[in-house]
């Protein structure tokens, strides 16, 4: 069984962590890695590259016939804009022997927007931070403004006062509004395997943070943590490597700030730390159930610091 990754930009890191997932799983499998850029340096960290068309012009039968011919039976989705694409799919897919790492839509879709994000998890009583259109909900003097669907970071605006917050609003497409919360950043990485069972799961905080993503990132442990996120992404019905951000305040309370339902840009880090979520895909794509996997995880604390490398091809 061969394996496509999609977006795969210059996801160096995870590309090396998916290989060595396959080579343990199947030594004579191959990765692919897909991309609509044809010059991303990812290319030359996978053994055959797929320059792939536009989501929108790329119709399920042209997937299907590219998985078929080249023995694809797992595909691992990078990029939050096409979680719903692989989501809609995933029916058809399966049925011809190809998994995929992508929770249902239903869940897809509730995490992909922020205010039904914040109604569902509050819903069903979880500290999910307060989500409103319109500043003038909040009772809140600092304001955080973003974009109401799509990645959190992007176009973020931080501790705003609520009569800024009202104008700078106007830049972006969709606005929401929350509380600005102060406290202390973490990530948790969880996987959970199609019995909606969590098989693993890895808390780290989040120390030096660049466009969204830890660049510093360090494991600590904390099962509160844990055990909330644990119940809440199987609340949710989410399935695969899941990361959720959480901010914990200075009354040592959880606040939970989004939910990316993809592998993260220092999940490598869980990875060295006892998860081993790629592997444990593939072995659900194979058919096999994790009801026999033990997780034991590093208890002795682990830093990930990022940073470009350089590749030399003589």
């Amino acid at each position: 069984m061969n394996v496509l990754v999609t977006s795969i930009s210059k996801k160096i890191p995870m590309l090396k962590s998916i290989k060595i997932a396959l080579n343990k799983f199947e030594p004579t499998g191959r990765l692919f890695g897909g991309d609509i850029d044809q010059q991303v340096v990812g290319k030359y960290f996978v053994d055959e590259f797929w320059e792939m068309p536009q989501l929108p012009n790329l119709r399920i039968d042209d997937l299907l016939h590219y998985c078929k011919t080249n023995n694809i039976g797992a595909i691992i989705p990078t990029r939050d804009g096409e979680l719903e694409y692989f989501s809609k799919n995933k029916g058809d897919l399966k049925k011809n022997g190809i998994s995929v790492m992508v929770s249902d839509l239903d869940a897809i879709l509730t995490t992909l927007d922020k205010l039904t994000f914040y109604k569902s998890g509050s819903l069903i009583g979880f500290p999910v931070i307060e989500t409103a259109l319109s500043v003038n909900d909040l009772d809140a003097y600092s304001i955080v403004i973003k974009e109401r669907f799509g990645a959190g970071a992007r176009n973020i605006l931080l501790n705003k006062t609520r009569e800024v917050a009202k104008l700078e609003a106007k830049q972006l497409n969709d606005p929401i509004f929350q509380p600005f919360i102060e406290g202390k950043e973490y990530s948790v990485d969880l996987y959970i395997s199609k019995q909606s069972k969590v098989i693993g799961s890895i808390v780290r905080r989040r120390q030096v943070v660049q466009h969204g993503e830890s660049q510093v990132t360090f494991t600590v442990p904390n099962n509160a943590l844990e055990k909330m996120c644990s119940n809440f992404v199987t609340d949710l019905g989410l399935f695969g490597h899941i990361v959720l951000q959480v901010i914990i305040d200075h009354q040592n309370q959880f606040n939970i700030v989004e939910c990316n339902c993809r592998f993260g840009g220092a999940s490598t880090l869980s990875l060295s730390a006892g998860m081993d979520s790629f592997y444990w895909f593939l072995l659900e794509a194979s058919g096999k159930e994790l009801s026999e996997i033990t997780f034991t995880p590093n208890k002795e604390g682990m830093k990930l610091i990022r940073y470009p490398e350089d590749l030399l091809i003589i």
